[in-house]
């Protein structure tokens, strides 16, 4: 068998009118072979044999279970195995792995609210300068889902008051509120979700909603693109806001310079799904809102500090034939003091 080397020569050669039985001679092959060689084109071509796996036999169920959604290949395994396949789960997987390719993903239908109907909350956090010193800024996002119109508020942390006192900044910013609020599985607003239960609120958060009138919900655990379109939205305030802005010299600075760059910039976008810009379209969804209550709810929390100290007690009943004594005493003092979250973030 000659090589693609040896038919390059045979092609020269061959080329410059040299005759089939010296090309022969020269390579040290029959002049058939040159023949063949050169009304085939090329060298010839080696043909490896298939190896025989002990899982061709089960291939077509294999394919079967594929095409029904069942992708684990344990699962896959103990299907054939049942059917008489001997063979182990290495030749399985190196089968199932190319055909993954194929595999149909969940479908993610695109979810599209009524005007006034919901608003989607979630936190991000940047690190940039405040007054000179490096901060990390956590900020929350509340999007309308109807018109693409947000507020977003910066603070020092992601506790539960700040929660609810930015939800009650973006109901006052929009002016009104929505008849649902769709959270993320934070601590500040859902205690427990089961996968396939329902979520159990924390208490304060159904306070809040409640005085505001709109009904929580929560995402799906591990299904977050249920909010896809707030989770979006932290990417545009880090992409442009943070970009275009990034130091600054307060907090109360960095909130002033927020909220004037959502009306400069934000509401006056086109938004790329619904093609249209921000603010005209809320002036659709504004009608639909819900008024705001009479009464501001409290963001104020208790916290309950113990301080655990020895109160001294000298005894001179003795005299000085004794030394003074100690004794011992241990005192509770509980002090109660009301906190609201960041006032000077106003």
């Amino acid at each position: 068998m000659i090589s693609k080397e040896d038919f390059a020569v045979i092609k020269s050669l061959d080329q410059r009118g040299v005759y089939l039985k010296d090309i022969a001679n020269e390579l040290g092959v029959h002049p058939r072979t040159v023949s063949r060689a050169l009304k085939r084109g090329s060298a010839p071509q080696c043909e490896r044999k298939k190896r025989s796996s002990k899982l061709d036999a089960y291939k077509a169920e294999v394919d079967r279970l594929l095409s029904e959604g069942v992708w684990n290949t344990v699962v896959i395994l103990r299907e054939i195995r049942a059917k008489g396949y001997e063979g182990g789960r290495t030749v399985l997987r190196e089968y199932v792995h190319p055909k993954r390719a194929l595999r149909p993903g969940k479908a993610t239908v695109r979810f599209e609210t009524e005007p006034g109907e919901q608003l989607q909350s979630d936190w991000g956090e940047v690190i940039v300068p405040i007054a000179g010193q490096e901060a990390k800024v956590h900020f929350i996002v509340n999007e309308l889902c109807y018109s693409r119109r947000f507020h977003f508020w910066c603070t020092d942390s992601e506790e539960a008051e700040h929660t609810y006192e930015g939800l009650i900044r973006s109901f006052e910013y929009l002016g009104g509120v929505t008849e649902q609020v769709l959270v993320d599985n934070q601590k500040s607003a859902v205690l427990h979700h089961p996968a396939n239960g329902k979520p159990y609120f924390n208490e304060r958060f159904v306070d809040l909603a409640g005085q505001y009138g709109f009904t929580p919900r929560a995402c799906k655990p591990y299904r977050a693109r249920t909010k896809g379109k707030d989770e979006r939205m932290v990417g545009y305030i880090k992409g442009n806001f943070f970009v275009r802005y990034r130091s600054f010299e307060s907090w109360a600075h960095l909130n002033q310079l927020a909220e004037q760059w959502l009306a400069e910039e934000a509401d006056l976008r086109v938004q790329g799904t619904v093609k249209e810009v921000v603010l005209e379209r809320f002036e659709r969804e504004k009608p639909s809102l819900k008024p705001l209550p009479l009464s501001r709810y409290d963001t104020s929390y208790l916290e309950y500090r113990q301080v655990l100290g020895w109160e001294p007690e000298i005894s001179l009943e003795e005299g000085l034939a004794r030394t003074y004594a100690w004794i011992e005493k241990q005192v509770h003092n509980r002090f109660e003091m009301k906190h609201a979250p960041q006032l000077v973030l106003a």
